[in-house]
């Protein structure tokens, strides 16, 4: 890696302007933080909005601003005051940050923020490509920037880029609501690699694109174009370090000592949040009001310290929630309190790492209860700061952070009922088990901190990159191009065994529909008259569809992988001779899914049958296929019957046919001096292996593969036999 360039909204520093001076401080966030602990040799640039509008700014504010920060290795992109307006408060903020965090009666569907965001989009591609060098890596950050991949794929194909979102993805159903959903998708799939922080928004992720785009994946592969893209999960660590060790700065001590004194003896519950209507904290309030009401011995005894952070304080939405929030304190201080206790302390303010440090190593439990949250790192620090390993996590399992730290008390944040009852567990649990459970999670936090997590991410995009660049090695160039083709020329005697489905032509819903256009028979036509050539249709359909569309051309044909051939000018034979009678067993059982699958087809074929998918819906197909899978091998595993998957098809049929053998029989004792194979999936491979070293063996799609060479679709393939049929 020559350089990473992170693109991100904001800079990881602060700059404000008293007067005519501008004042930077490094920001606190935790991605800087992160970033900051990869090893010194990987030089890192940050390209992104410095926070001050371009009205505000002359052409020397600029040039002050773009030296100070170049000398932080930052590079700024000015944004006017109707872009933030539009852009990051109207897209991202009212349509993108409620849609994907459940709030649909919040989402605004504004054609000018989608606009606007777009032109914003393309102003980041603009600065990236300014400075942009081949080797460079590009790691673009958050719902922002969502249409970036693809733009600086378009034009820096080659480039090594990655994407990670820190919010959370919403299921499909909601996904599919976004108006512009599909240029969403097609800017993330510019990336080489797409992280989450859960497996759960990867799922819906890989639903959306399956569902909206068509597209599917193989282990959470996508392959697009002539590029796989990997979608994988990296859970977003913390410094466990700064957090386990802060108790060790005098600040921090003295400040968890005055909080304890001013509390006294009493139990400390703290609440931590930006004031957000996400993070559930009217509801946690009201909870804690519950709580209190249905456990009155605890008045007196235990304090809640809330702590709401300021954030988007000119939104009316936030200025409404900030009042409400308020007026329940209210409510609650003067129902539940007294002379010398008051339940609720509660503080709307920024606070500093030391005050935030104290609070976690003063508090007896942290309530963590959002609606929905991406990671929340809030619960993990809390937990790193514990280092006596007392304390007690309750965290709502609608955050991402849920998912690692199961020894927590994990509750439903809409549940009132099973938060007052958490809150009445953490308060009676045993020393011994808040130890036991938190040490769990620390060795787990601290395995995977926020070094890790970033070093894991680069190594993933390192490993995708490496992969892509493994199977362009082996695509048909130009100049391999030109060898076949000379190769082809010079030879008297030529043997050409062609799939068909997915090599010659494309895969349609219903198999029946998949008959030769003009143009195809035309290239077959004029490769089978050239008397050098012996051309073989080697495919797994049956005999009847493949006599009715190339018996005329006077081509050798193999039909159900190899159990029937018929050579040029002559009739079907048989080459090999199995029972049928396992089909009385298994085609019930494939007509039982057929009818839990709406949209799936029996084919019958002479010696096979195949559960076609195609139609079905993807993910309830997936499901089907893999039930119908198993529930197949354990019926043939002591016969000589194999299971079979292919392209949106499940085959079944006697594990002796293949294509492989089938290619022998052409093979076998002809001497030929050019041999060309063509063919889309696993029933190729058995062809390709069959093949003399001198052949060449193409595989049409970006799958690995045991051919030598590579072509993304079957219009390359019609391509490349046309230049052979023209010689």
């Amino acid at each position: 890696m020559n350089r990473l360039l992170i693109v991100a909204n904001r800079l990881p520093v602060s700059i404000n302007k008293r007067g005519s001076e501008f004042f930077f401080q490094p920001s606190a966030g935790g991605l800087a933080v992160g970033l900051s602990s990869l090893p010194e040799d990987i030089e890192r640039l940050w390209i992104g909005w410095p926070g001050l509008e371009n009205e505000e700014l002359n052409k020397e504010d600029k040039k002050v601003i773009s030296a100070e920060l170049k000398s932080q290795h930052c590079l700024p992109v000015y944004l006017s005051k109707k872009q933030i307006e539009q852009y990051y408060l109207g897209f991202c903020n009212n349509t993108i940050w409620p849609l994907f965090h459940y709030f649909l009666t919040r989402t605004l569907w504004e054609e000018r923020f989608w606009k606007t965001y777009k032109q914003v989009n393309h102003e980041f591609c603009n600065e990236v490509l300014k400075i942009a060098t081949p080797g460079d890596s590009i790691w673009i950050h958050d719902y922002q920037l969502m249409l970036l991949p693809q733009l600086l794929r378009n034009k820096l194909p080659d480039v090594e880029i990655g994407y990670f979102l820190h919010i959370p993805w919403p299921s499909f159903e909601l996904f599919r609501l976004l108006p512009w959903r599909e240029e969403i998708l097609n800017g993330l799939l510019g990336a080489d690699l797409i992280g989450f922080h859960t497996y759960d928004y990867v799922r819906h992720f890989l639903s959306s694109l399956c569902r909206i785009m068509g597209l599917e994946h193989t282990l959470g592969k996508i392959h697009i174009d002539s590029r796989i893209v990997k979608i994988d999960a990296f859970p977003m660590g913390i410094n466990y370090k700064k957090y386990s060790e802060a108790i060790k700065i005098p600040d921090v001590k003295k400040e968890q000592n005055k909080i304890i004194q001013n509390v006294k003896n009493r139990k400390i519950i703290i609440s931590i949040d930006r004031l957000d209507y996400t993070k559930g904290i009217i509801q946690r309030l009201e909870a804690y009001d519950l709580f209190l009401s249905e456990n009155p011995q605890y008045k007196g005894q235990v304090t809640l310290i809330m702590v709401a952070v300021p954030t988007r304080t000119d939104v009316e939405d936030y200025k409404k929630l900030r009042e409400s929030l308020e007026q329940l304190v209210g409510r609650v201080n003067g129902e539940h309190g007294s002379i010398g206790y008051m339940p609720v302390w509660y503080l709307y303010r920024f606070i500093s790492f030391n005050q935030i440090s104290a609070l976690y190593n003063a508090a007896d439990i942290a309530l963590v209860t959002p609606l929905r949250d991406g990671m929340n790192l809030i619960a993990k620090e809390f937990i790193a700061s514990k280092i006596d390993g007392t304390g007690v996590l309750i965290i709502s399992e609608m955050t991402g952070a849920a998912s690692e730290l199961g020894e927590a008390i994990v509750v439903n944040s809409n549940n009132k009922a099973a938060i007052v009852k958490a809150i009445k567990d953490a308060l009676e649990m045993p020393q011994e088990e808040q130890i036991e459970r938190n040490r769990l999670m620390q060795a787990r936090l601290k395995r995977y901190d926020l070094s890790r997590w970033c070093i894991d991410f680069l190594h993933a995009l390192s490993d995708i990159k490496k992969t892509q660049h493994e199977l362009n090695a082996r695509k048909l160039s130009d100049s391999a191009r030109n060898e076949l083709i000379k190769s082809y020329i010079n030879s008297e005697k030529r043997l050409i065994l062609l799939d068909y489905d997915g090599t010659l032509v494309g895969f349609k819903n219903k198999p029946e529909q998949a008959g030769p256009d003009e143009e195809l028979l035309e290239i077959i036509k004029k490769l089978v008259d050239n008397p050098k050539n012996t051309v073989v249709i080697i495919s797994g359909r049956d005999r009847d569809s493949l006599d009715k569309w190339l018996s005329k051309l006077g081509t050798s044909i193999v039909a159900e992988h190899g159990a029937w051939i018929k050579n040029k000018n002559e009739d079907w034979h048989c080459t090999h001779h199995f029972g049928t009678e396992w089909k009385k067993t298994i085609r019930p059982i494939l007509e039982v899914y057929c009818d839990r699958t709406p949209g799936s087809s029996i084919e019958e074929k002479t010696f096979s049958l195949v559960w076609h998918y195609r139609r079905a819906a993807p993910e309830l197909a997936y499901i089907r296929e893999q039930e119908l899978r198993n529930n197949l091998l354990n019926l043939t595993e002591n016969l000589s019957i194999g299971v079979f998957e292919g392209n949106k098809i499940l085959e079944i049929k006697p594990v002796d046919i293949n294509k492989g053998r089938a290619a022998d029989y052409f093979i076998d004792n002809k001497s030929f001096q050019f041999i060309l194979a063509a063919g889309d999936d696993y029933t190729d491979e058995e062809m390709f292996s069959a093949l003399p070293d001198n052949a060449f063996s193409i595989k049409v799609g970006p799958e690995i593969s045991q051919a030598k060479f590579r072509v993304n679709t079957t219009n390359e393939t019609r391509m490349l036999l046309k230049k052979l049929a023209r010689n």
